[in-house]
């Protein structure tokens, strides 16, 4: 497995056109696109700060895990995003190295990027996204 850069920071927000207000409008960060994700129900910005995205994570009705962080944790960063090689490579390699996949198989993730998460108990308390580029 090759980590080959640190992708994009995820923060969980409650009302994506107020965030984009604060990290677009305000803080002067490149809106690079915006996406929904109806499988996910999730709708997603995303911000350039020059070699690492920002990515706005808004939950629609009926989304269930981004809903019950930002409900316990309340609004803010969800997750950290390293791009790999092969997402499916280091699925297993973590698996068999004793690490909790939260999915089985990786996933169609934003921007069609195959994805996969370690669970934030193995990794310290942080949500570790691994995504590997179409």
């Amino acid at each position: 497995m090759a980590v080959l850069n640190l992708d994009h920071i995820g923060i969980g927000v409650l009302d994506l056109d107020r965030a984009l207000k604060v990290y677009a409008t305000d803080l002067g960060l490149h809106l690079e696109e915006t996406e929904t994700l109806e499988s996910m129900k999730l709708k997603v910005a995303k911000l350039s700060t020059g070699n690492t995205l920002i990515e706005l994570i808004q939950p629609l009705p009926g989304e269930e895990t981004m809903s019950k962080a930002i409900e316990r944790r309340g609004e803010g960063i969800h997750h950290v995003c390293l791009t790999v090689d092969n997402v499916e490579a280091a699925t297993k390699l973590l698996f068999d190295r004793g690490y909790k996949p939260v999915w089985d198989k990786p996933r169609t993730g934003a921007s069609g990027r195959l994805v996969n998460f370690l669970s934030p108990k193995d990794t310290f308390g942080v949500l570790i996204e691994l995504s590997q580029k179409p």
